[in-house]
């Protein structure tokens, strides 16, 4: 056999074996692809019960309400499960999850679990399920709502700074630091968060199903232990996230065995969301003031994490 014979046989195999180990490679990136994805597919592709965690102040998400939306129409989620720890937030951003929660409770069970609080909007959202559980220990109630505001004017006059206001009425931008807050002012405010608070009651009393009497006199702003929350009838029992699996499945023969799969939205293109919701109970002062309007919350400068 000559040598050129031999070059070309030699470079056969060789591309033989090129073609081989390109082969293996393409097949070990698909396998490392279906790998990752392996779990993915299987909160997507099987029945399962879904877990939507609101942990910290509750606003406004647009996000969040488009997933919730989402799974009221995924027929593969048999039932939803809220997990609470929130001292509360903005009533506006209580009052769109709880609208979204309901929305989902009408095409599938619904369950709440509390975690170490669920105060004020976060109790407004807790209602929103069919069920409603919470530890011994939890912090609930505190229905209500609250506007705060400071007047620094007796500060600024000591210091030698007058502010200068111009608007077209003696209402507009009231409460104001930078003005006294006038009596007309007052009763406009305390209209608007009487008003405010009356949702709220309202919405207590349809869905705990309370006499007015009773969810008004429930409702004067004070906090209730989870014990105290059960025996005055603002949740149904006492227990963990067990319990609730347990509850589905006897009341709306949900199989036990479904794998529960959190609910993930990707806060990737506004990620203050979880900047404000996990650390305002850290650095409260600051972050506070970013909450404007009408708050339903609960003594944040005593809530952790």
């Amino acid at each position: 056999m000559s040598f050129e014979t031999d070059m070309i046989i030699d470079r056969r195999r060789l591309k033989r074996r090129l073609t081989f180990w390109r082969i293996v490679g393409v097949l070990a990136v698909v396998a490392a692809v279906l790998t990752a994805l392996a779990p993915f597919d299987l909160s997507v592709n099987k029945d399962r019960i879904a877990r939507l965690e609101v942990d910290g102040i509750i606003v406004d998400d647009r996000l969040r309400e488009e997933a919730l939306a989402d799974i009221a129409e995924d027929d593969k989620v048999k039932a939803l499960i809220i997990a609470i720890n929130s001292p509360g937030g903005t009533f506006t951003g209580g009052d769109s999850l709880y609208q979204s929660l309901r929305k989902v409770a009408e095409k599938k069970p619904v369950v709440t679990v509390m975690g170490g609080t669920a105060a004020s909007a976060g109790y407004m959202i807790a209602i929103a399920a069919d069920y409603v559980i919470a530890s011994a220990g939890t912090i609930t109630g505190s229905i209500g709502v609250i506007m705060q505001t400071a007047d620094v004017t007796g500060l600024m006059d000591k210091i030698g700074i007058k502010p200068v206001v111009v608007k077209s009425g003696h209402l507009k931008a009231q409460p104001n630091p930078m003005e006294p807050f006038s009596e007309a002012a007052r009763r406009v405010t305390e209209g608007i968060i009487g008003d405010f608070y009356d949702m709220f009651v309202e919405i207590v009393i349809e869905r705990r199903n309370l006499p007015k009497s009773t969810a008004y006199e429930l409702a004067d702003g004070r906090i209730y232990s989870g014990r105290q929350a059960a025996a005055n009838g603002l949740i149904d029992a006492i227990g963990r996230e067990s319990d609730a699996i347990k509850w589905l499945a006897a009341n709306h023969n949900v199989d036990d065995q479904l794998p529960v799969i959190d609910i993930k939205i990707d806060y990737e293109d506004e990620p203050w969301r979880e900047l404000v919701g996990k650390s305002l109970g850290k650095a409260l002062f600051s972050e506070r003031l970013r909450l404007d309007g009408v708050l339903s919350l609960w003594h944040p400068e005593g809530y952790l994490d």
